[in-house]
């Protein structure tokens, strides 16, 4: 498989799991919380799935498309690692949905950061909530969910937080 075939599945997979996670959400209340901004597109598909949640994002600097850039107050930059244990005071238990896209096109590691982002993550979903993520996790406070129709096992993941 071509890299550009290869990119077009991960983008598919990507937005079917952004899609199914908004259903997997709907009567649950809570935030969003995009975790790497990138170049914007997936914060603006976002923005359409959940018109009426808050939508915040970590990232180290913004280089999005002008149009894709979050208001300055849902903004949280810097190093994740830094930023979120500092986001916990006001987002603790309260994220209903979280997107993990930190790619660098290193697989090990966007792995390696994934992991350590992962414990300062758990603390700011709340029961239920669902995580996107295209790194895969082992977490005994993680189900792992079926991926939609036609998504290759592998290519994302979906994870609920166990309900207490």
């Amino acid at each position: 498989m071509s890299r550009l075939d290869s990119f077009i599945r991960r983008l598919e997979a990507q937005r079917a799991c952004l899609d199914r996670a908004a259903e997997l959400i709907g009567d649950l209340d809570g935030f969003v919380l995009e975790l790497g901004l990138g170049n914007g597109r997936t914060y603006d598909h976002l923005r359409s799935l959940f018109p009426d949640r808050a939508i915040y994002v970590c990232d180290r600097q913004v280089a999005a498309h002008p149009d894709c850039v979050p208001p300055p107050e849902m903004l949280l930059l810097g190093d994740m690692r830094e930023t979120l244990p500092v986001a916990r005071d006001r987002l603790g238990g309260r994220i209903a949905f979280a997107h993990l896209d930190v790619g660098t096109g290193d697989a090990a590691a966007n792995r390696a950061l994934a992991g350590e982002l992962l414990p300062l993550i758990l603390p700011l979903l709340e029961p239920g909530a669902v995580l996107a993520s295209d790194p895969v996790f082992a977490c005994a406070e993680l189900t792992p969910l079926p991926l939609p129709a036609g998504i290759a096992p592998g290519r994302y993941h979906l994870y609920q937080r166990i309900r207490s």
